[in-house]
């Protein structure tokens, strides 16, 4: 590393050695990764999505490959808060990253219980998922509209003894409405864009590919979409942003920085190459020390129009 390179971040409270964070979903727990590389050169890991109690997730075919990205339908499978808590934090305190706990549910009691629970627990941040389906309003998302996101992040911020990341879905009419509707809630920092809703069709069998018929699209494919709605929401809000969507390598968290955001999550790009985390970090640094940028916080809003 160019020791005259200043690679930290703070987000909302967050302090990261470098922007980089493996997304949530995409990474696990980290264990498997950690075969491929040193977890200690991540900024942060936001590891798998958690629920209350322990979730078997969605029916099989969970994957399907299109062009420039994949669909996914795993349906939040996970062990549940307390074994997170009880198993997975002692591994992933092994090493010197932040952990960002993804926090879903189906009610809002389920987030709140989420929220006061990771709040006791040895993580830096908890990222709340307003993406699941909202059982009380006939399997509406959240996150799908302002009032619902204020009410939620509102309800669980009284909860949040961590810095709260309001992670947003993308499939709204205006991303900038939902976006200010987080942070006039409480939200300390928001994170987008989760996935686009899509689907795959088997022409020859005339069935959906996947077996919940539609999943959520990533991958190179949204990269547009994601930092069209990362430079949108960072003109409308005040908070510290974290962007994701395809990015694959340096130059692409180059431009989410510029957009506007404070750090990047990566996570389809894994599957391809499981060093995309180390080689992003890399050419991010590369980039900065051809361009004379001391620091990383001098690309953040960086854009000229």
């Amino acid at each position: 590393m160019n020791s005259n390179i200043s690679l930290e971040v703070n987000v909302a409270g967050i302090k990261l050695k470098n922007p980089v964070i493996a997304a949530s979903g995409c990474f696990g727990f980290g264990r498997e990764y950690s075969r491929y590389f040193d977890l200690n050169r991540l900024g942060g890991i936001a590891v798998k999505g958690l629920t209350r109690e322990p979730r078997k997730g969605n029916p099989p075919p969970r994957i399907a490959e299109t062009p420039a990205g994949i669909l996914n339908s795993v349906g939040l499978q996970n062990p549940g808060v307390q074994a997170f808590i009880e198993k997975e934090i002692p591994f992933l305190r092994g090493f010197d990253t932040a952990i960002i706990a993804n926090a879903s549910g189906n009610t809002i009691e389920d987030y709140e219980y989420m929220v006061k629970t990771l709040s006791d627990a040895d993580i830096d941040g908890i990222e709340l998922n307003l993406s699941c389906p909202n059982v009380k309003e006939g399997c509406m998302s959240f996150g799908s509209t302002a009032n619902g996101v204020f009410e939620v992040v509102s309800r669980v911020k009284k909860k949040a003894g961590k810095p709260l990341i309001v992670k947003l879905t993308p499939n709204v009419t205006d991303i900038t409405e939902i976006a200010r509707a987080a942070e006039a809630a409480g939200a300390d920092a928001v994170s987008l864009i989760n996935t686009l809703l899509g689907m795959a069709i088997d022409a020859k069998t005339r069935r959906p590919i996947l077996g919940n018929v539609t999943g959520g699209l990533s991958g190179p494919a949204v990269k547009p979409v994601a930092l069209r709605m990362v430079w949108q929401v960072s003109k409308a809000v005040n908070i510290p942003i974290i962007g994701m969507g395809g990015i694959s390598n340096g130059t692409d968290a180059v431009e989410f920085l510029l957009a506007g955001a404070s750090a990047v999550m990566m996570g389809t790009a894994g599957f391809v190459n499981p060093m995309a985390w180390v080689e992003t970090i890399e050419g991010l640094e590369n980039y900065m020390a051809e361009n004379k940028v001391k620091s990383v916080t001098e690309l953040i809003g960086g854009l000229i129009v």
